[in-house]
């Protein structure tokens, strides 16, 4: 078991060794949508590249992730075929999300020894998946074309 500060140091050495990895600038927040963002995730059992969608408005959430799952089979085929959809997703805090997501399984960032696979993942699983957004992201954004 790690203090506080031991996990913070492995942290921020982690996402450091990372950003020296693999240098580019990541879509993330910066999907032109309000509250529609790219995220990366790891903790000791996986890692995750994730799709929040989390509008104040519940229908506002609802309009975006439809117009992704209507885009599901383009997303699955031809991108992400590991790719999890999921319409109410529930955070710890009881908020409820639409996320879509791929894990990677059994590793840990507290086991440097499974850093450059997650490192790996997170490149292969992120950048098809930002393309894939960036290639229907005015369909996605646009609130007045329907399903």
């Amino acid at each position: 078991m790690y203090s506080k500060e031991e996990s913070l140091k492995i942290k921020k050495e982690f996402w450091v060794q990372f950003a020296e990895t693999y240098p580019r600038k990541w879509l993330l927040y910066d999907t032109k949508i309000k509250d529609v963002t790219f995220k990366f995730y790891v903790d000791n059992k996986k890692a995750q590249v994730l799709l929040d969608i989390e509008p104040k408005e519940e229908e506002k959430r609802k309009i975006y992730f439809e117009k992704i799952q209507s885009l599901q089979t383009i997303l699955l085929e031809d991108y992400l075929p590991e790719a999890i959809l999921e319409r109410n997703h529930y955070l710890e805090s009881g908020k409820i999300i639409s996320r879509i997501w791929v894990d990677k399984l059994n590793v840990s960032l507290n086991n440097k020894s499974t850093w450059n696979e997650i490192f790996a993942f997170f490149y292969n699983t992120m950048t098809p998946f930002e393309i894939f957004f960036l290639e229907h992201q005015d369909y996605i954004k646009d609130l007045e074309i329907n399903t």
